[in-house]
């Protein structure tokens, strides 16, 4: 394979877009929780840039993308990313270096698992909380990675289609985020006399913008190359952003009155979230759609079921993510044509084809399952080792000054 600078330079962009994501969410969530608990929600993000960066090094690219065993997993054969080096990979990317190739997935494996820190904010012990990432990527998004998108891959065997990460990413997240807020329980005066109303929206704002803005490299870097698919999954990208803030909005203005700067944000995580399997394979005005219809399937989870159940999903990582990777899985089985990408084999349904449909809902099933179950396990295996929430009295103190000894906003303490 001959290696093109061109698309070694845009996989180079895009692969800084992803990582800047990571620090983009920590703006988004730390603005969402209260002032003593900044700090921490925010250094969640950023240490599992750590921590994910050196597994992924050792032994998560390999096991994602390195042979294939029974269709689960990789092999070690890249240990420690030996052997790989700066010329292309026939398998993955074949006019790019098969070391750029790794390091722009390594970026998607630093990610994920940050996004099920929304889910048990203000309450998981940050020890617990490094030790539970590690096993997650090793159990969870690894084999979801191979399965998906590795040569030999189960799911990818099944004709499913994910373009940037629905299941691998957002399915994942968002249902190993609901797992682990019901294993924690609810926070100190969830659903009581405690509101845990956002208390920065500005971070909030500018966290969404950032991510926004990262995920094009999210989403038109997956075609690996600069060329007609990157720039399709661009505009994807950013007309189901635009439609789903738009949707968000109105849905508030309709049941709430008014529209809020919280919603707007929240209406383009979700569009951008509903878009990332469909990006490179579905048309603009399938985008749009996308976009409209998350909006309210997110907002009826958020307002009104997670309301009624009382669940303390702190965030709302399953609301966004799961719920928005699961209609974006669903989206990607209707409206995916090979009239906008010759690798889709198999039509969606609104294009008169009926197995992609099948293979998607198949592909979201058995993601939920591995990633509830093995979220379940690995926090009761941890939790016999090592207590998995903050006592009380370091709840009510805040986790920023119980884990970390420091405080945000020095000049407010006492007003939390």
């Amino acid at each position: 394979m001959i290696l093109d600078t061109g698309d070694t330079a845009f996989v180079l962009i895009c692969s800084a877009l992803v990582l800047m994501m990571t620090p983009a969410l920590a703006f988004f969530y730390g603005g969402l929780v209260t002032r003593r608990n900044v700090l921490n929600t925010m250094v969640s993000s950023f240490a599992i840039m750590g921590v994910a960066s050196v597994l992924w090094v050792l032994v998560g690219y390999s096991l994602s993308f390195g042979g294939n065993l029974g269709g689960i997993l990789g092999d070690l054969r890249w240990f420690g990313l030996g052997g790989v080096g700066t010329t292309p990979n026939a398998d993955y990317a074949g006019t790019i270096p098969h070391l750029l190739f790794a390091a722009f997935q390594m970026m998607f494996a630093v990610i994920t698992p940050a996004l099920i820190t929304g889910a048990i904010a203000e309450r998981m012990r940050f020890s617990a909380l490094l030790l539970f990432v590690a096993a997650w990527s090793l159990l969870v998004y690894y084999p979801l990675a191979h399965m998906v998108w590795g040569t030999g891959g189960f799911l990818r065997g099944l004709g499913t289609l994910d373009f940037a990460g629905g299941n691998v990413v957002h399915i994942s997240s968002g249902v190993s985020g609901l797992v682990a807020a019901l294993l924690l329980g609810r926070r100190n005066g969830a659903y009581g006399e405690e509101t845990h109303k956002p208390h920065n929206l500005p971070f909030v704002l500018l966290g969404a913008g950032l991510l926004w803005f990262g995920w094009f490299g999210f989403n038109a870097g997956s075609a690996l190359a600069a060329n007609g698919i990157a720039v399709q999954a661009f505009v994807t990208t950013n007309t189901a952003a635009a439609g789903a803030m738009l949707s968000w909005m109105l849905t508030e203005r309709l049941f709430n009155g008014k529209a809020t700067a919280l919603g707007a944000a929240t209406g383009a995580v979700v569009g951008l979230v509903a878009v990332t399997p469909a990006a490179g394979f579905v048309p603009v005005w399938a985008a749009l759609v996308i976009g409209l219809v998350v909006s309210p399937l997110c907002w009826v989870m958020i307002v009104k079921v997670k309301g009624s159940l009382h669940y303390d999903d702190a965030l709302d990582a399953f609301g966004c993510h799961g719920i928005g990777g699961i209609w974006g899985g669903i989206a990607t089985g209707l409206f995916a044509t090979n009239l906008v990408n010759p690798a889709v084999v198999d039509q969606g349904l609104f294009f008169g084809g009926t197995k992609l449909i099948f293979a998607q809902l198949a592909a979201i099933g058995i993601t939920v399952v591995l990633a509830g179950g093995m979220t379940f396990g690995i926090l009761k295996l941890i939790s016999l080792f090592l207590p998995l929430r903050v006592s009380a009295d370091d709840e009510n103190v805040g986790l920023d000054a119980s884990q970390h000894a420091e405080s945000a906003y020095p000049s407010f303490e006492g007003l939390d």
